[in-house]
């Protein structure tokens, strides 16, 4: 039992690992988008187009991911998911044209990364009951650190080594965890055989269908979606937006552009979490409650982010939008899963996180075409709206939905 209990303890800090390169990963990109940009002879609408491409593929391939990880084995599907995707982060580097970046950048990294995050989210949720939100929470903190992490240290190796060099630097060190991975994860724990030993197995269809037939996923998802058009929309752009606004350097523009914003949603996940495992058994709906009062907290700190000209005002609204997403992500999957039954949540991880990348992969293509029609400032004060409609939704689950599915859990 104790050995059980540590365990479980240590696959979060293991996943915690490969969720870091997932996310730092990715936000090389958006630090070294200028420079990038400037050494192909491209356009903004072309870069807007390399990062929409990967939130696109994304979100077309994660649903699979989520069946897939429901019929296979967990480790596995994480395991060769890291390979992929940091294979592909070291190729980039090698690129020469747009066509390349979007093959190698867009196509393989996205479809790389779109495997992991309903196996990893699942395989927690296997070994995580009354700690759900707490587990789920310290793992989402790998998105905040990699996020920081690769902002200031890709800004560093772009500025002293060119932008080529933290593709390569950060593509060899996820293969290296991979190795890590391979030796250290458990075969997955199998509750949902034992579970659907008494029933007929269900196919994909069904499977979809228990997704589908909950008001509350469905709601959950497109809020998920509003949410993530801001967030993607901020992390490509932001780096570029200080550094062109306020003539910042790659590191400083990368690091300034996140480190506020991200250390503050650290704050906001863990009390996020600690609340709503603290409040669970006592208010029904605590869990997107939270997430609630994130989303219209966040809103308009995200426009005054924008719409301000100061770039202390920007420090400050990235402190105060850090700590509402911080709160709304505390518990993205933890209040799904109240109202999916485990043989079904990483198929329902999938489709969710298929709503939010399939619609906000227009985000980054729409402010690279907007910026030199209205500039980034604008851009980013309107992604506010993203948030409101979050909220709005939410807040619907909440009053009409939730109690009631939850209820069909026996939770």
């Amino acid at each position: 039992m104790r050995l059980s209990i540590k365990y479980k303890w240590e696959l979060v800090a293991i996943l915690w690992l490969a969720f870091f390169f997932n996310q730092a990963d990715r936000q090389i990109f958006n630090v070294v988008l200028s420079a990038i940009r400037d050494d192909l002879g491209l356009t903004d609408a072309d870069m807007g187009l390399v990062s929409s491409s990967l939130i696109l593929v994304y979100g077309l391939l994660v649903p699979v991911a989520g069946i897939v990880g429901d019929r296979f084995s967990k480790k596995k599907v994480i395991l060769i998911a890291l390979l992929i995707w940091t294979s592909s982060t070291f190729l980039t580097g090698l690129s020469q044209t747009l066509f390349h970046l979007i093959l190698i950048r867009s196509v393989a990294t996205g479809g790389g990364e779109a495997f992991y995050s309903p196996s990893a989210s699942s395989l927690i949720g296997a070994y995580h009951k009354d700690t759900l939100s707490t587990a789920l929470s310290l793992h989402q903190t790998a998105l905040y650190v990699g996020v920081i992490c690769s902002s200031y240290i890709t800004g560093y190796i772009a500025d002293h080594y060119g932008w080529r060099m933290a593709f390569y630097v950060f593509g060899f060190g996820g293969l290296i965890l991979a190795a890590v991975i391979a030796k250290r994860v458990k075969p997955d724990k199998k509750p949902a055989v034992a579970e659907k030993s008494t029933e007929p197995a269900i196919g994909v269809k069904e499977t979809v269908l228990v997704f589908f037939k909950k008001p509350t996923a469905i709601l959950l998802a497109l809020g998920f979606a509003g949410m993530q058009f801001s967030g993607v929309g901020f992390l490509t752009w932001m780096p570029t937006y200080m550094h062109e606004e306020y003539n910042l350097s790659l590191a400083k523009a990368g690091f300034d552009s996140t480190f506020y914003y991200k250390i503050t949603a650290l704050l906001g996940i863990i009390a996020g979490a600690r609340l709503s495992d603290t409040l669970r058994k006592r208010v029904i709906n605590i869990r997107a409650l939270v997430q609630v009062g994130g989303l219209l907290l966040g809103a308009p700190a995200l426009y005054f982010m924008g719409a301000s000209h100061s770039l202390l005002t920007v420090y400050a609204m990235l402190a105060l939008f850090g700590m509402c997403q911080g709160l709304y992500d505390s518990n993205i999957f933890a209040s799904l899963y109240e109202v999916i039954e485990p043989p079904y949540r990483a198929t329902a991880t999938g489709i969710m996180l298929s709503f939010a990348f399939g619609i906000s992969a227009i985000s980054p293509f729409l402010l690279g075409y907007l910026k030199p029609l209205i500039g980034l400032s604008k851009g980013i004060a309107f992604l506010s709206l993203g948030y409101v409609a979050a909220a709005i939704l939410l807040s619907i689950a909440v009053l009409f939905f939730y109690r009631k599915d939850r209820l069909k859990m026996g939770l």
